[in-house]
């Protein structure tokens, strides 16, 4: 959140603040224009960029098709909406033409239009909510890790000016010297958000971004520089275009956020110790330590980092290192994060105060310390990498987020997706409900709550973070579900959220065991909860599109898993 501030409405639409506080970073970009010249035109002509053939085929048997059908009152929208001459910036959706698709596709695209954010007449992303309702707070703001949904929906319809600017610009960003009282972060940070301020007595306009300095606990986004490069790589892959990751700029950008993650220090894992908050889970959460959700992340930005280096001096060093993080990183996540019905009856079984390199609790859990709930939401079939991983802690909740990004990246191996996703389908009621989709479960309660969360009124139980029921995660479901051969589970959630998506103006959340009701402090029109469904959309019209997103497995990577003979039944 930010300090007080005076709002006004500028003319692209967007909700904008002026800032009274000095305290986030301003720039004004004036060295960056030169990359930002429009660019040269690039043949998009749509391919069917998914590498792996059974994933192919799962596409509708008839070549890629245009989109969306223009009945009458979407046409009159969409006309009054991309006439000549209009603000948008962004023309029409491409393929907004032939096919029957549900009528609020139309309106959803021309709800994500109206939350673009310009700079300087470019378009350089979109704010989090435009909800006049409600007090703004930082909902009026371009957060990175909420534009990747709006980012692909663009990408996916042939519209990449928009990332193109959007990445150009947080780069731009990220070179900034970032202070939080006297304390100077890394160079590689990337902002959590970032606004347009519009002077209209010098007829000027700034950027500002916050590093974690105003955020909630005043924690740095650790998740922002791991979006940056999937973007980027997702940017790369749709258009078919190197010349921008090729850029001296890019690359220098891809290796500072690497050389942050990759520094050496006391860790004896090789997974990215957070602290809590530093994710799309930003409030107290318990999720200090090793996160899934970044971990998952950390491992597919580490991937996409080596596609796009440039093998030069500088960039084979950094390769290197990134190689050998991932062969220790994927050893790590697949051992030690993974449980299904087996190994959940090994720990149970575990012995304690094990000494040596033979121990097999290697991380000494205590059995005593299973929660009661964990045995009956195992199935016989099905598994899952579950939360956190640390000395003596193993935080056994289901994260949405991390699971996903697992099987796109490959994180997860076949046999681990494909459980990943019977979990999904045996727990349907309890993950999905009326409402796609849980970001963890269970819920905190009582007197956990009140530990964990500090007894935090917004993730009360079955709310918000705290079990609440997030329609943006319904994009990597959908990414998951395909890549995994199971689409028809992908289309069970579309059509729920399709029931109430535009009935409830796009809410932020949903709340409640079975996500049955809006979220008490959701803000509506929420920009990634209309991207989120979009992607979705096109995803399973077209699962070519999950080329962009999704990488294939490395079999170099794969570990070779035994028991340690000391292990005894």
């Amino acid at each position: 959140m930010s300090p007080t501030t005076t709002t006004d409405v500028p003319q692209n639409g967007s909700m904008r603040r002026d800032n009274s506080s000095g305290s986030i970073f301003e720039i004004e970009d004036s060295d960056l224009s030169r990359l930002l010249e429009k660019p040269r035109p690039i043949n998009i002509e749509r391919k069917r960029s998914f590498d792996e053939r059974s994933i192919s085929e799962m596409s509708i048997s008839s070549p890629p098709r245009l989109f969306y059908r223009n009945n009458e009152n979407s046409s009159r929208v969409f006309d009054s909406i991309y006439s000549p001459g209009g603000r948008s910036g962004i023309s029409t959706p491409r393929s907004f033409s032939c096919v029957e698709t549900h009528p609020i596709v139309a309106e959803a695209w021309v709800a994500l239009q109206r939350s673009i954010v310009h700079f300087r007449g470019q378009p350089v992303g979109t704010i989090a909510a435009l909800d006049h309702s409600s007090e703004e707070l930082n909902y009026d703001q371009v957060f990175v890790r909420d534009f990747v949904p709006s980012a692909l929906a663009f990408l996916m319809n042939g519209e990449p000016e928009i990332v193109k600017n959007f990445l150009l610009k947080t780069l731009r960003l990220q070179s900034w010297e970032k202070k939080v009282d006297n304390f100077t972060l890394g160079a590689g940070v990337m902002p959590a958000s970032f606004k347009v301020l519009h002077d209209p007595l010098k007829n000027n306009e700034t950027i500002i971004a916050d590093f974690g300095e105003c955020a909630i606990g005043r924690v740095a986004p650790v998740d922002s520089g791991f979006w940056w490069i999937i973007l980027l790589r997702a940017y790369t892959k749709s258009t078919g275009d190197n010349s921008l990751a090729e850029l001296p700029e890019c690359q220098r950008g891809i290796r500072k956020i690497m050389t942050l993650c990759l520094s050496e220090g006391f860790d004896t894992f090789p997974t990215l110790l957070c602290a809590d908050g530093c994710s799309m889970i930003d409030r107290r959460m318990g999720v200090y330590g090793y996160p899934i959700e970044i971990q998952a992340l950390f491992f597919m930005a580490l991937r996409c980092a080596l596609l796009l280096l440039k093998n030069d001096e500088e960039g084979k060093d950094c390769t290197d290192r990134i190689a050998k993080r991932l062969h220790a990183l994927s050893f790590h996540m697949r051992s030690y994060f993974w449980l299904d019905i087996k190994q959940l009856n090994d720990i149970y079984r575990y012995k304690t105060e094990e000494y040596s390199h033979t121990a097999v609790n290697k991380f000494n859990v205590m059995p005593d310390s299973l929660p009661d709930w964990v045995f009956d939401f195992m199935p016989s079939r099905g598994g899952y990498f579950i939360g956190n991983v640390s000395p003596a802690k193993m935080d056994f909740r289901w994260f949405c987020l991390g699971n996903c990004i697992a099987i796109l990246s490959s994180l997860a191996t076949p046999e681990q997706a494909s459980a990943i996703m019977d979990l999904i389908e045996s727990r349907w009621e309890e993950l999905v409900g009326e409402m796609p989709l849980k970001i963890c479960y269970p819920a905190m309660e009582n007197h956990e709550w009140r530990i964990v969360t500090g007894c935090d009124p917004k993730n009360t139980s079955w709310s918000y973070h705290n079990g609440g029921s997030w329609p943006v995660l319904i994009w990597l479901l959908t990414a998951a579900c395909i890549k995994s051969g199971r689409p028809q589970l992908a289309r069970r959630a579309i059509e729920l959220a399709e029931s109430r998506l535009l009935k409830d103006h796009w809410p932020e959340y949903y709340d409640g065991k079975l996500g049955r009701y809006m979220g008490k402090q959701a803000r509506k029109n929420q920009t990634w909860s209309i991207a989120g469904y979009l992607v979705a959309k096109m995803m399973l019209e077209d699962p070519s599109h999950l080329g962009m997103i999704s990488l294939e497995e490395d079999k170099q990577m794969k570990p070779h898993m035994k028991r340690s003979a000391s292990w005894m039944c």
